[in-house]
């Protein structure tokens, strides 16, 4: 008799601890269901960080004035290489401005050093020469070439915005943060709520070097997002001069023939 309950007794208990396990399981179950990972993948200036960035500014409440304000050295950069591309395209073109005082422009620009840190400022001088220097009529000659040589597709509006990016009291607008330019290296992800979603976006770096790291990315993914540049699919890569931006499509074909790849499908 005793034997009969203790055999009942074990058996209760396994039953309930079976019972929990599957409410676990079932709860893990809708809670997946819920759940959409979203790998980004693409190569260097395709758009992935911008996608994050659109995503936060619509989602996550946008940029704080902090954040905000710790874009200016990344603004400030970005216009100043810009600046700099142009006048070495310039140069290998032989293209001579044709307002004498944008030579001395030129060199004020290619001299200058934009500053890095959070407390970093800009000459309001740099604004002055930009300014002057794409207003030349010898830039209608360099747009001719603008296929042979990397500028980056912000560049036009951070000159049309120059004055107010020099000015001492700037702090970048979400419009700014969009078109700002950082090398994503590593993974990074942002999470948000789409309705009844709980939406895991990753953003991976998208120079060569970066993308043997995105097969790490794969396990549980639920969607993948090719990025592509549409504006610059005949302009040189960043990454290798003497390619254009079409062959950007074969890291996509590098990866679709990685053997870890082949076993998620």
């Amino acid at each position: 008799m005793g034997g009969c309950m203790s055999s009942n007794t074990e058996e209760a208990e396994q039953k309930k601890k079976s019972q929990a396990i599957d409410r676990v399981i079932e709860e893990d179950s809708k809670r997946l269901r819920k759940e959409c990972k979203i790998l980004l993948l693409g190569s260097g200036e395709s758009g992935k960080s911008t996608i994050v960035k659109q995503m936060k500014i619509i989602h996550l409440k946008g940029y704080s004035e902090d954040e905000l304000y710790n874009y200016r050295p990344t603004v400030f950069k970005n216009l100043v290489e810009c600046a700099k591309a142009v006048i070495t395209a310039m140069q290998q073109f032989d293209i001579e401005p044709q307002l004498e005082e944008n030579k001395r422009h030129i060199e004020y620009l290619m001299e200058y050093q934009a500053e890095s840190g959070p407390q970093a400022h800009i000459d309001p001088q740099v604004g002055t020469a930009i300014q002057s220097l794409w207003a030349d009529p010898a830039r209608e000659r360099l747009m001719e070439h603008q296929t042979e040589f990397y500028l980056m597709d912000s560049a036009e509006y951070f000159f049309q915005e120059v004055l107010r990016i020099v000015a001492p009291d700037y702090l970048p607008n979400e419009m700014d943060v969009l078109r700002a330019r950082t090398k994503t290296t590593g993974i990074y992800e942002t999470r948000f709520q789409m309705g009844q979603l709980s939406i895991h976006m990753f953003d991976v770096g998208g120079q060569r070097s970066e993308r043997k790291k995105w097969i790490h990315c794969f396990e549980n993914v639920t969607s993948i997002i090719f990025c592509v540049a549409l504006s610059e699919y005949d302009q040189v890569l960043l990454e290798e001069s003497s390619q254009v931006s079409q062959y950007r499509l074969a890291g996509h074909h590098e990866l679709l023939r990685l053997t870890d790849y082949r076993r998620t499908v």
